[in-house]
């Protein structure tokens, strides 16, 4: 499994861009999951599932006839290290991750100035390549437009050699 990120400030157009690459990767044929991090409180499953969490069991699964949901609850632990999490993924080709801005894993940066949030690449080694729709002045990594989803998941496939065994 190779690990790649998505990572920027809120509302910088991360998700927009996942929801846009996750079907160009998959129809690549690349097995595809994700981690999105939140600041909210991800609310998963109907009133039932967050029942028998708020109820105290640490794990509540979810199955129905198209899917399951698993909903780890935390119960006053800390929030578990990206690493840990990532350990739950088997059988696929590609784990994107969304946000884990400081986590050591190559991500991509979009950075939208107009949000007036400095941008991470300069000062944040793991950065491999840029997507803003303006030019990044003084940093020497692969740029793509926000909307240029080809030439990103064309970077992510190669950098990531998948597809090369």
């Amino acid at each position: 499994m190779k690990i790649f990120g998505i990572a920027g400030w809120s509302g910088s157009g991360k998700t927009t861009l996942l929801v846009r690459l996750i079907p160009a990767l998959t129809g690549r044929g690349i097995e595809v999951a994700t981690i999105k991090h939140t600041h909210h409180n991800p609310a998963v499953g109907d009133d039932e599932s967050r029942t028998l969490a708020a109820a105290g069991a640490s794990e509540v699964m979810m199955a129905s006839p198209r899917r399951f949901a698993l909903i780890n609850e935390f119960h006053g632990a800390e929030e578990p290290p990206l690493d840990q999490l990532t350990t739950r993924f088997a059988g696929i080709d590609l784990l994107l991750i969304e946000g884990f801005k400081w986590a050591p894993h190559p991500k991509l940066e979009v950075w939208a100035p107009d949000l007036g949030k400095p941008m991470l690449a300069p000062s944040e080694p793991s950065v491999v390549a840029m997507a803003s729709d303006l030019p990044v002045p003084h940093v020497a990594l692969p740029r793509f437009h926000r909307d240029d989803v080809a030439g990103i998941s064309d970077f992510i496939v190669g950098y990531c050699r998948l597809g090369q065994g």
